[in-house]
């Protein structure tokens, strides 16, 4: 499962769902135009410059 998949996944969750995203990554995802959101590669990207660019806390970030 990549960021986008964990995005949407987090965005369509039930209402009561205990599921989470980090902040960085809802901001990361959040600061796209909102068709770019629907890109996975748009959307994979940012949060990958997020990673890169130490702007995720470590103990989130994917090998």
């Amino acid at each position: 499962m990549d960021d986008f998949d964990r995005w949407w996944q987090w965005a369509n969750k039930p209402l009561g769902s205990g599921l989470t995203l980090p902040a960085e990554i809802h901001h990361a995802i959040t600061s796209l135009p909102p068709e770019a959101r629907h890109d996975r590669d748009e959307v994979n990207e940012a949060v990958r410059n997020l990673r890169e660019t130490g702007g995720l806390n470590t103990a989130l970030r994917r090998p």
